[in-house]
């Protein structure tokens, strides 16, 4: 009997994850964007997170309109003043509730851009975190954030750099920072 070896023609388990993420992207409620988060953690998911309303609030998509383009706000700032969480911090959130622990899991980070009538286009964006959610990644106890990229490939981020790099600059000098040079056409 002859052994042929057969071409593993699989995704990695990195672009297997991020697939999930694209995924759980779609459940988002934001006008804007679509981003999706998956944690994984010993090689299974313990928990996802999209950007969305908080539980029992009414999203942009009930009421109609977002209300930080009505106010004229550029992406990347004034967060407080979004009706959604992001899906990071809904990832960790979802974790927190279901009594998990995130310590040496991964972070998956997948997103796209919505057109100006809030219609999913699949315009990847940089998905990296925002600067809130990159401090809850700090402190959440996670090793890594692999996030996808616009041009379809992804980059792997060790989150114990994103502390040394704020250790040795500052906060605002982060060299990958979400919302810049996002255009919606």
């Amino acid at each position: 009997m002859s052994t042929k070896k057969i071409k593993d023609t699989r995704p990695s388990k990195d672009q297997y994850y991020l697939d999930l993420a694209k995924s759980v992207c779609s459940r988002g409620t934001c006008l804007k964007v679509e981003i999706g988060a998956v944690i994984i953690r010993d090689d299974q998911v313990v928990a996802t997170g999209y950007v969305g309303a908080p539980r029992g609030t009414k999203s942009s998509i009930e009421h109609g309109f977002c209300l930080r383009k009505k106010l004229g706000i550029p992406s990347g700032h004034r967060y407080e003043m979004c009706r959604s969480v992001h899906a990071e911090q809904n990832a960790i959130i979802n974790a927190a509730r279901a009594g998990v622990s995130l310590l040496g899991g991964d972070m998956y980070i997948y997103g796209r851009i919505k057109d100006e009538n809030g219609k999913v286009t699949e315009q990847m964006i940089d998905a990296f975190p925002c600067f809130i959610c990159k401090k809850m990644l700090l402190n959440c106890g996670l090793d890594r954030v692999i996030c996808s990229l616009k041009n379809g490939k992804y980059k792997i981020f060790k989150i114990s750099d994103f502390a040394k790099e704020w250790g040795e600059h500052d906060i605002i000098d982060d060299k990958f920072q979400y919302g810049t040079k996002i255009v919606v056409k």
